[in-house]
């Protein structure tokens, strides 16, 4: 086989390997680095968009890895060649394409990423609104109709939007299953939205442990334990609770 570096048969072989490399190195990505369950429609946008990156990734790595170890291996030289190697001019449409592909490719994405945002960021003319409050280190929770809880209730197939606030340092709101995170900033109110699509219930019964919010921002000594557990539950259950709480708190509130 010719080892001229012009010749085609180095083009279409090197391409064949290119896109098995590509499709082994996205399987072992998505094989080593699992996403969290999918628990909000937020995260199917998201984990779509991840994935493209994924393909990406492992397209380019396995474009220049696959290219280098081909030219090492094939167009070394041999014992007893004591030759130049063939002389040869630059390629002007290679030249050109691999200079439009990447811009074509960051516009794409850039569009892409900009839609992504604006389908996860999307405003509900009636959402269902909690405010959580961060300090160090745990959650405070305040709903419309006056209740404060230590823990996190919200009605599953509803549009949340959540009211971030700290009252010491810097906190990040997070649910893995989510996706989507926000910081909560000193002196500043914030705010995330996100859908839930699955019962803690659910949840619970198909993997075997609770849904949890954390801190995803370093806040000090036991930033490891700022955590609180998420209830998802049917919008009738998360009135009743609503109910409930405000009838458990109501008293105690009269009698101060």
């Amino acid at each position: 086989m010719p080892k001229s570096a012009n010749d085609r048969r180095h083009f279409i072989l090197v391409t064949v390997l290119v896109v098995i490399s590509t499709v082994l190195l996205n399987w072992l990505l998505s094989a080593a680095l699992p996403l969290p369950v999918q628990a909000s429609l937020e995260s199917l946008v998201i984990d779509e968009l991840i994935g493209w990156h994924v393909w990406i990734i492992a397209f380019l790595f396995s474009l220049v890895v696959v290219f280098m170890l081909y030219s090492i291996v094939v167009f070394r030289r041999r014992d007893g060649d004591e030759g130049e190697g063939e002389h040869f001019e630059g390629n002007t449409m290679l030249e050109i394409i691999w200079t439009a592909a990447p811009l074509v490719l960051v516009v794409i994405f850039a569009w892409y990423g900009i839609d992504t945002l604006r389908r996860v960021t999307f405003e509900d003319p009636n959402p269902v609104v909690i405010k959580a409050v961060g300090f160090q280190w745990g959650w405070r929770f305040e709903y419309p109709n006056g209740v404060v809880s230590q823990e996190l209730t919200m009605p599953v197939d509803r549009r949340v939007r959540m009211d971030l606030e700290t009252q010491d340092v810097n906190h990040a709101f997070w649910i893995p299953e989510f996706r989507v995170k926000s910081d909560l900033l000193a002196g500043q109110t914030t705010h995330l939205w996100f859908t839930p699509t699955m019962t803690s219930a659910e949840y619970e019964a198909e993997h075997g442990r609770e849904i949890r919010l954390v801190c995803a921002e370093l806040c000090g000594r036991a930033h490891w334990s700022m955590y609180s557990t998420v209830k998802i539950v049917p919008e009738a259950e998360y009135t009743a609770w609503l109910d409930e709480q405000l009838a458990e708190q109501t008293p105690s509130v009269a009698q101060k």
